[in-house]
């Protein structure tokens, strides 16, 4: 009988597990060829609108291989309804029985998404950050500015999002914790903020590359379709370093997809983040340097948070916690 875990019990169980490191271990098993990654599947609505990724794979001698299927319905919080939902299945490599379902609607890609934003920017922001910027009112912004914290103690932060009352409300929901201000339109992120990050679903621009000041990172998360793009394609044709979760899926999604489609940057110029996170000469070397990390969100990201989240289970059960 598969084990069946609910959202409470997942959520519970992740507050024991180190994501940050886990995604770091998929990461490096992606780009060193130690996973089998098939292309997304996905499924793309106009009315209301919405998309649905369906993310799969496993690394090799691994016990487990993984299914998630992921939603992100933008006008479902007017109903009442977060607008991300989802599960994972995952399944033994070996036999192909189905071990445990997690049910956890969108939130454990949610969180694999955020702390990838953490190891992007321990790898890629400068060392000394005066404010953080985040694009966006969603739950992928709160996460993202909270998993920051892993990183840098920094407390200021500046936020826009297209909704004011949902920037407001967001900011009351974190003012015990940080100094939020909230700009009048990215370009004023962008002019106090050393490192950003994008969590829209915008299908047009919202930062520009005269927006930014010099030693600026920016982690693009929100950009995971061939029709979304946050940041102008000079934006990468500009950078110094320019780093994709995959290369593969930069090919046909995310902030890469849009510049490369303009000839605004050559995919030889286009880093893989597992091997840059294993080759300091790949990573940021100066305070002065301009660099992106365009996260699409790939499959090792879920195998490696579920297999960690049901590991993590059976131990609880065996010791009878």
């Amino acid at each position: 009988m598969p084990t069946i875990l609910k959202i409470d019990e997942i959520k519970s169980l992740l507050k024991d597990v180190d994501i940050n490191q886990a995604m770091e271990i998929g990461f490096k098993a992606y780009s060193n060829g130690q996973s089998v990654v098939p292309p997304v599947g996905e499924l793309l609505f106009n009315n209301p609108p919405g998309d649905v990724h369906i993310k799969y794979g496993y690394i090799l001698d691994d016990d487990y291989y993984v299914i998630k299927i992921a939603s992100g319905f933008y006008e479902n919080p007017s109903l009442g309804i977060a607008s991300g939902q989802g599960l994972m299945l995952l399944f033994k490599q070996q036999t192909g029985q189905l071990v445990a379902l997690l049910l956890d609607d969108g939130y454990l890609t949610d969180i694999r998404t955020a702390a990838a934003g953490a190891l992007a920017a321990q790898y890629f922001a400068p060392k000394n950050v005066s404010a953080i910027g985040i694009i966006g009112t969603g739950v992928q912004a709160k996460l993202q500015l909270e998993h920051l914290q892993t990183q840098t103690d920094c407390k200021r932060v500046w936020l826009w999002g297209r909704n004011l009352q949902k920037a407001e409300q967001l900011k009351d929901e974190l003012k015990s914790y940080f100094d939020i201000q909230i700009a009048a339109d990215p370009k004023e992120v962008a002019q106090h903020c050393q490192l950003i990050v994008t969590t829209t679903p915008s299908e047009t621009p919202l930062l520009q590359r005269d927006d930014l000041q010099p030693g600026t990172h920016i982690t693009a998360v929100g950009s995971d379709t061939g029709t979304k793009q946050e940041l102008a394609g000079e934006i990468l044709a500009h950078a110094d370093l320019v780093v994709a979760d995959s290369l593969s899926q930069s090919a046909s999604r995310g902030e890469v997809f849009q510049a490369v489609k303009l000839g605004l940057l050559s995919p030889k110029n286009v880093t893989e983040l597992g091997k840059a996170i294993q080759d300091s000469q790949l990573q940021r070397s100066s305070d002065d340097q301009l660099t992106v990390v365009d996260l699409t969100g790939v499959a090792v990201q879920d195998i490696m948070i579920a297999k960690s989240v049901f590991l993590k289970h059976q131990r609880s059960k065996n010791h009878g916690l």
